[in-house]
């Protein structure tokens, strides 16, 4: 077993999703970007099950469909609400906060790159309010055994405000359903760090 690098957050977020998705699972993408968990989450699929990968802008949704096909992979562009049943990867323009309008199956997967586009404008951020929403959402639809990863960006002008959000729900989150990890690289200030949330199986009593 490889694992990555002690300082590489999103190789680590993948990791951990890595473990618990099989074929045929549910996943969602909080924020496509370039492409790069998109196809992550969609290689441990192996062509079953679905993916939602989600973003406001079309420059990523783009870059993500480019990345997708330069690997052999389809997708479908989604322009407008709809509840997905079907398998398939599916890259929604839309905000993640409005989830809800297209999940129709249980979660065993999450992922969320916070911060902005790499490459892109700086000034078009995920904001507090509708990261929260997200999260909210995929917590709620997490099945038993299910994970969530987020990467968080603590360096950038506006981050501090949403930070602070995601680390009071995760924070809040009730121990008999939910456990919490925090992987941080503390010798490097200000450094993207992860927190990933799984959703505790049911114990049955004998």
């Amino acid at each position: 077993m490889i694992l990555p690098p002690l300082d590489d957050i999103i190789g680590w977020s993948h990791r951990l999703l890595a473990e618990v998705v099989r074929p045929g699972d549910a996943l969602v993408d909080l924020t496509a970007g370039n492409g790069h968990d998109t196809l992550a989450l969609a290689r441990l699929l192996e062509g079953k099950g679905q993916l939602l990968a989600f973003d406001i802008q079309e420059v990523a949704l783009d870059a993500t469909a480019s990345r997708l096909a330069e690997a052999g992979l389809t997708c479908r562009r989604i322009a407008a609400a709809q509840t997905l049943e079907s398998d398939g990867l599916f890259l929604i323009h839309d905000s993640h906060h409005h989830l809800d309008r297209y999940l129709a199956r249980g979660l065993n997967g999450a992922i969320a790159n916070l911060g902005y586009l790499p490459g892109g404008d700086k000034g078009l951020i995920t904001r507090p309010e509708t990261t929260v929403r997200a999260l909210e959402q995929v917590l709620d639809a997490l099945v038993p055994g299910g994970r969530l990863a987020v990467v968080v960006y603590p360096g950038h002008p506006g981050a501090e405000e949403e930070v602070a959000a995601v680390e009071t729900l995760v924070s809040a989150l009730p121990a008999a359903d939910y456990d919490v990890l925090r992987m941080v690289v503390a010798n490097r200030r200000r450094a993207p760090y992860l927190l990933t949330v799984g959703r505790r199986r049911v114990e049955i009593a004998g």
